[in-house]
């Protein structure tokens, strides 16, 4: 087998372990920002993003070493789009999640696949799950009030992204570099995006970038809410496949308010919660992706 057959490909987990495996990479992706919250006091959440894409860019790109592979300008190209379209989706959710509650920006956030996958394929369950999906965000999004406008306007600018993220997906799936591609995507768009990111911080209080503890946290909540997750769903992804994967999906929204009531004491309303129900049940009927998986077979044009 050759070389770049073997960098990446993940071993499969006997069926009774990979619910639990989803869980915990959801569970590292959401304590992550729950620890980004808590960075909010001093740092701007645009910044705290940026530092979260250095850092698993940082270890990353030490891990994969994807300079020892041979790449094309095309490779190069879709990986930094990629990761461009990656890193603004994180800034935007983490300005929405300095605003308004972790697991309603997370459900307002699958607003982005859900549409993808409707559009792609018109079923009659994926039109339907696009219905669902638009009536919980309408209610999560009514629940937080005129306090919370700004936050589900970032949320929503988040799920467009997603939306692209997917769609670029399918580019960087059909190169077949897995996380190596993301590696580089990553790397290339902390660089990119390192003016957006860190200007705000920069105009409002400069020494934050003098305290160790500052890059060390970035490095922490790149590991636990992009390393830890993308990794671990390799694997879940070789395991199962994509139409079991989708569904579990939908512990997503709920992982995410159970982490964002146990860490930030964040109880969401009764329209909250009825909105990320509908959410939920959404996602579960409309097989979409959280992130695309370059290391298996590309997805079927339109089923990103």
């Amino acid at each position: 087998m050759a070389p770049d057959e073997t960098r990446s490909a993940p071993r499969t987990l006997p069926g009774w372990a990979v619910p639990g495996v989803f869980v915990v990479g959801a569970v590292a992706q959401y304590l992550g920002a729950a620890v980004g919250v808590f960075l909010f006091d001093t740092t701007s959440p645009t910044t705290v993003a940026w530092l979260r894409a250095a850092g698993a860019a940082v270890i990353l790109l030490a891990w994969r070493r994807p300079w020892r592979m041979r790449w094309t300008r095309r490779s190069v190209i879709a990986a930094t789009g990629f990761g461009v379209v990656t890193v603004a989706m994180n800034l935007a959710f983490y300005e929405a999640i300095a605003r308004i509650p972790l697991g309603t920006a997370v459900a307002i956030e699958f607003l982005g696949p859900v549409a993808v996958a409707a559009l792609g394929s018109r079923r009659p369950r994926d039109v339907l799950a696009l219905l669902l999906v638009v009536t919980g965000v309408a209610l999560a999004a009514g629940a937080t009030g005129d306090v919370g406008a700004a936050g589900v306007a970032f949320a929503l600018g988040a799920a467009a992204l997603w939306a692209a993220y997917v769609v670029l997906g399918t580019v960087v799936a059909d190169a077949g570099r897995g996380l190596d591609s993301l590696a580089v995507g990553m790397g290339a768009a902390a660089l990119v995006l390192a003016p957006i990111g860190l200007t705000p911080q920069l105009l409002e209080d400069p020494s934050v970038f003098a305290h160790p503890a500052t890059w060390l946290l970035g490095l922490g909540i790149g590991l636990l809410s992009s390393v830890v997750p993308y990794a671990l769903d390799q694997v879940v992804l070789r395991s199962v496949g994509r139409a079991r994967f989708a569904l579990l999906l939908a512990l997503l929204p709920t992982t995410a308010t159970v982490v964002g009531f146990l860490v930030l004491r964040q109880l969401p309303t009764a329209g909250e919660a009825l909105g990320i129900a509908f959410v939920v049940v959404a996602v579960a009927l409309g097989g979409v992706e959280r992130r695309p998986r370059p290391d298996l077979e590309p997805a079927p044009k339109g089923r990103t």
